[in-house]
């Protein structure tokens, strides 16, 4: 039997808004169905994997609902609210967002300024290693293989879907299969890497704990350093894994941030050159520079296939890069 619960969002939550806010809601397992406006995925619980379905039937601030595949425990019941409530960053409350509206006021109507994610920071972290230096098909088509090789499966809906693979799952994987059957190339070792660092050895913990990374006392600057330092880990990458982890201050700028300092904010010059102009231009949104920026991009791609709530992840989804937008 289906468990069914339901999490109260902060007053101005908006699922389709909020969920269809970044790219990675388009990476598998996450399914994002436009025409029920909600979302599903399955998620890794104590008792073993199960999808979870999120709608939000009263519309803005009214309750999540969340009906699971299987009969959850009380204690699966609670991992699944607190993975939900990362995935969907119900722990910016409303003044988080106001904060933001009062220093770029662009976004104040439309209510942006939360940014989906990951149930976990390993999912978070293999999923922006899987989107460097490759085109966005690829990224979507690697998350997919890696969900559907070691990934765990559950029947739902009439169909088969599957995990996000755990660390430990990864971790055992030997890189040829990675590199053959998920189809990521150069990062197979790096990923098996990064899953070793986030796996208990014998009786000792992971040597990667993510609640390190998730706790706000510790300096962005501490944080960024240790990034840097993990395998497969760059300046950009690591920026990206920042806003994950909901440290706006810090732009993790490539080729599409080039586009946009050219098309968008008219800067000219070489690369590099039009790179420092777009980390000046937003300089002064401070603790909240990512969420400007990124609203600014997002905005643009929304410009080209409308709002992203409407975007069917096998199609449009897989065309959300100004070069393949303009297709």
């Amino acid at each position: 039997m289906a468990s069914r619960f339901t999490i109260k969002p902060p007053g101005d939550y908006e699922l389709k808004r909020d969920f269809c806010s970044y790219g990675y809601f388009l990476l598998h397992p996450n399914f994002w169905d436009p025409r029920k406006l909600e979302f599903s995925r399955v998620l890794s619980l104590e008792g073993g994997p199960a999808q979870v379905r999120v709608g939000q039937p009263g519309g803005v601030g009214r309750g999540l609902s969340v009906v699971a595949s299987r009969g959850l425990t009380g204690a699966e019941r609670e991992e699944a609210r607190a993975q939900l409530t990362r995935v969907l960053r119900l722990d910016e409350g409303t003044e988080t967002i106001a904060a933001f509206h009062g220093l770029d006021e662009r976004w104040r109507a439309a209510g942006r300024g939360r940014l989906m994610r990951s149930p976990t920071l390993f999912e978070d972290i293999i999923k922006t290693v899987t989107s460097c230096n490759v085109t966005w098909p690829s990224t979507v088509q690697m998350n997919r293989r890696l969900c559907e090789v070691l990934g765990d499966p559950v029947e739902a809906g009439g169909e088969r879907q599957f995990s996000f693979p755990s660390a430990e799952r990864i971790a055992r994987a030997r890189p040829q299969t990675l590199r053959a059957r998920c189809r990521v190339g150069y990062r197979d070792a790096r990923i098996v890497e990064l899953a070793r660092l986030f796996t208990p050895r014998g009786k000792r913990g992971p040597e990667l704990e993510a609640s390190w990374f998730e706790d706000l006392s510790n300096s962005d600057d501490a944080v960024f350093e240790r990034l840097m330092e993990l395998p497969g880990i760059g300046p950009y990458a690591a920026a990206n894994i920042m806003q994950l982890l909901g440290r706006y201050g810090r732009l993790p700028l490539d080729t599409e941030s080039v586009r946009h300092g050219k098309t968008i904010l008219g800067y000219k010059g070489s690369s590099a050159q039009v790179m420092k102009k777009v980390h000046r231009h937003y300089a002064p949104f401070g603790a909240h520079a990512f969420r400007s920026y990124w609203f600014e991009l997002w905005a643009f791609y929304e410009s080209k296939h409308g709002p992203a709530w409407t975007w069917e992840r096998d199609s449009t989804g897989k065309l959300f890069t100004a070069a393949l937008l303009s297709k």
